[in-house]
C-alpha cells in the first residue's frame, strides 16, 4: 500500500494563496498518478488536479489558471500551489494515489477561505 500524508491547509482571505503538500511511502513504485480532490459536507469528492507519472496535467476548469499542480518524484512529495482563492474553494482537500491494483487516500486537510 501507499500512505499519503497532507499539509499546508488553514484559513486564507479571498484573493490570497496556500500551499498544500502531499508526501508519499510506502509502494511508491506501484503509483501512475497522484491528485488532489476535495469534498464539501453532503457533496462527493470532486477532483481538482491530477499529475501523471510522465508528467501530464489535468484541471477542473474552475482551478484553471489559479491552481497547479506539480510532482517532486525524488522525494515522493506532491504539491498544489492555490492562488486567488475563493469563497468557493472551501472544502477539504484530499490527496490521491493511483498505481497498479492499488489507491490510497490522505487524510484530509481543511481549506478555508473567508474574510
Amino acid at each position: 500500500q501507499v500512505q499519503l500524508v497532507e499539509s499546508g491547509g488553514g484559513l486564507v482571505q479571498p484573493g490570497g494563496s496556500l500551499r498544500l503538500s502531499c508526501t508519499a511511502s510506502g509502494r511508491i513504485f506501484s503509483v501512475n498518478s497522484m491528485g488532489w480532490y476535495r469534498q464539501t459536507p453532503g457533496e462527493p469528492k470532486e477532483l481538482v488536479a491530477v499529475a501523471t507519472t510522465g508528467g501530464g496535467t489535468n484541471y477542473r476548469d474552475s482551478v484553471k489558471g489559479r491552481f497547479t499542480i506539480s510532482r517532486d518524484n525524488a522525494k515522493n512529495t506532491l504539491h498544489l500551489q492555490m492562488n486567488n482563492l475563493k469563497p468557493e474553494d472551501t472544502a477539504v482537500y484530499y490527496c490521491n494515489a493511483v498505481g497498479v491494483l492499488i489507491e490510497s487516500w490522505g487524510q484530509g486537510t481543511q481549506v478555508t477561505v473567508s474574510s
